[in-house]
C-alpha cells in the first residue's frame, strides 16, 4: 500500500496557492479593525463603571462609619449623664 503511494508521486512541483484565496483582504482588515475598536470601547466603558461603583461603595462606607461613630458618641453621652445628687455622695447634706 505504501509502495503504491510512493510510486504515484508527482514529478512536477504542485502549483502555488493563490494568495487572494487565503488572505482576508481589505474587507477582512476593516472588519477586524472595527471589532478591535468596539472591544476597546467596551473595556473603557466597563472600567469607568467599575471605578464609579468603587467610589460609591467607598462613600457609602464612610457615611456608615460616621453614622456609627455619631450614634456611639450619643450613647456614651447618654450613659454619662448623671443627676446632681449622684455626682458626689460624700458631700451630700443629710436631710433635716
Amino acid at each position: 500500500m505504501h509502495a503504491a503511494f510512493a510510486g504515484a508521486a508527482t514529478p512536477t512541483p504542485t502549483p502555488a496557492v493563490d494568495p487572494n484565496l487565503v488572505t482576508p483582504g481589505p474587507w477582512g482588515f476593516v472588519v477586524i479593525a472595527v471589532l478591535a475598536l468596539v472591544v476597546v470601547a467596551l473595556i473603557w466603558d466597563m472600567m469607568r463603571r467599575i471605578r464609579r461603583g468603587r467610589v460609591r461603595a467607598d462613600i457609602t462606607e464612610e457615611l456608615d462609619a460616621e453614622q456609627l461613630a455619631r450614634t456611639q458618641a450619643e450613647a456614651a453621652v447618654r450613659a454619662s449623664d448623671v443627676d446632681d445628687q449622684d455626682i458626689d455622695r460624700s458631700r451630700r447634706r443629710p436631710p433635716s
